[in-house]
């Protein structure tokens, strides 16, 4: 058994879940750096390029979430349980099923928003140049998404053989390329044309196709615990059903995230510009918490599912019980840290003084809830990597119905505004993290027959 797998399910496990998820925490906090960089840059294109990013942004956030997240935490789980059970060969053939997961679910996103992406944008409330903008974006952002889907199901193969390192550097790696790319590309500069928003999602393409090359390369060539080869080219059934049982029902939980943004956004559109701008600056906060607890989720992942795969259900509920407590605390000091000191965050994209109100309400609402966002993101990862991801899909559409539809009785019948908004999306979080908890705390993971 490759020493890593041994690890998982034998050594203490909070030392190894800080030495797991610690390279991922740094990567995806600097990943995070790196989105508001953009942000910083697009804000010096005015509210309308910061309007337009409020409703493209959801779009490359759902890419990420589900590649990453929803397929991304089914591979892991499933390479992991896989290991778990001394059963190289299956793993490696897994490999080769997520490969071809990853480029049919690219390829349906690209169609589905070549058909409905205008129409989905104008109904956010995009328009004029706004919308043009966030067209912009969308063009090159979604016929180019393979590169997105490969690299992150890449990334998860590697963690799901408990190999955080590798794909940490290669973020870290990325992000110093990022950076100054997304600056010349979206202002211009040594010569290169100002593509404004535009020139974001030619960073981002452009940043994932190189690190897809490098992450297939050592696949191929470096990598001890697992390979890509050749002769594991077996297209089965009953690995397709081992990614999908998870997958499928995973796949609910950022596409519901992103459309209780998303019809959030909508309801703010309706307030005008600035309230738009406003939101896009404070909700990308919740976009940006997603992938930090990743950074603990992806470690869980792997732990949870190597013990369920060993038959350790106890020690599984252990490691999940810690993840969850650590990224609670870690997203409810940041959202609390921004509920107190709300304009010293939304200062740094914005003097425009009613843009910059609407993003300070934003934080002081929803801040505090940030807590119970953290703790059920953290649980959804560990589910998966126990295949049993049921009750946090429950949780996630509940926080839909509760967030959206309490906003739309707060704005329509009470006429509450933008703060009857914040607190539906605030009381959403809560009974997300809540419900997420508590299935946990009554057996989820454990046989029917236990």
């Amino acid at each position: 058994m490759d020493p890593r797998t041994q690890a998982m399910l034998s050594a203490p496990p909070l030392p190894l879940l800080a030495r797991l998820a610690a390279p991922n925490v740094v990567a995806f906090l600097v990943q995070a750096v790196v989105s508001m960089a953009e942000v910083w840059f697009v804000g010096r294109l005015g509210p309308e390029a910061l309007a337009a990013m409020a409703l493209v942004f959801p779009l490359l956030m759902l890419n990420q979430m589900m590649s990453g997240g929803a397929l991304g935490g089914a591979v892991a789980s499933s390479v992991a349980r896989a290991l778990g059970a001394g059963d190289r060969a299956r793993a490696e053939t897994l490999l080769w099923h997520a490969l071809t997961l990853a480029g049919a679910f690219a390829l349906a996103l690209a169609l589905a928003y070549a058909f409905f992406g205008e129409r989905l944008l104008r109904a956010l409330g995009g328009e004029g140049a706004v919308l043009t903008q966030a067209l912009a974006y969308g063009a090159i952002l979604f016929p180019a998404c393979l590169v997105l889907w490969l690299m992150n199901t890449l990334s998860a193969v590697l963690r799901g053989t408990g190999n955080m390192q590798l794909p940490a550097r290669v973020m870290l790696l990325s992000a110093a390329v990022q950076v100054p790319l997304s600056g010349v590309l979206i202002l211009g500069a040594f010569g290169a044309p100002a593509l404004g928003l535009a020139g974001a999602a030619v960073s981002v393409v452009s940043v994932a196709a190189i690190n897809s090359l490098f992450l297939l390369g050592w696949l191929i060539y470096g990598d001890q615990a697992l390979r890509l080869r050749r002769d594991r080219f077996q297209l089965q059934g009953s690995a397709f059903q081992d990614i999908g049982r998870v997958a499928l029902p995973a796949l609910l939980s950022p596409l519901f995230t992103v459309l209780t943004i998303v019809s959030l956004t909508a309801l703010v559109g309706r307030q005008g510009v600035d309230a738009l701008a406003g939101y896009g600056i404070g909700s990308r906060i919740e976009f940006l918490l997603v992938p930090l607890v990743f950074g603990i989720g992806a470690a869980l992942t792997a732990m949870v599912g190597t013990n369920m795969g060993a038959g350790q259900v106890a020690r599984a509920e252990h490691i999940g019980w810690l993840g969850a407590g650590a990224a609670g605390v870690l997203t409810g000091v940041v959202g609390l840290l921004l509920a107190l000191f709300p304009e010293s965050w939304v200062g740094l994209f914005t003097a425009h003084p009613p843009t910059l109100a609407a993003g300070v309400a934003y934080m002081t609402h929803v801040g505090p809830a940030f807590g119970f966002l953290g703790v059920g993101l953290a649980l959804y990862f560990a589910s998966q990597g126990a295949g049993r991801v049921g009750w946090p899909v429950t949780a996630t559409v509940l926080r839909f119905v509760v967030a959206v539809g309490g906003a739309t009785v707060a704005l329509e019948t009470f006429s509450l505004g933008l703060n009857g908004i914040y607190w539906a999306a605030a009381l959403g979080m809560v009974i997300y993290g809540t419900l997420t908890a508590a299935s946990l705390a009554l057996g989820a993971w454990r046989p029917k027959d236990a």
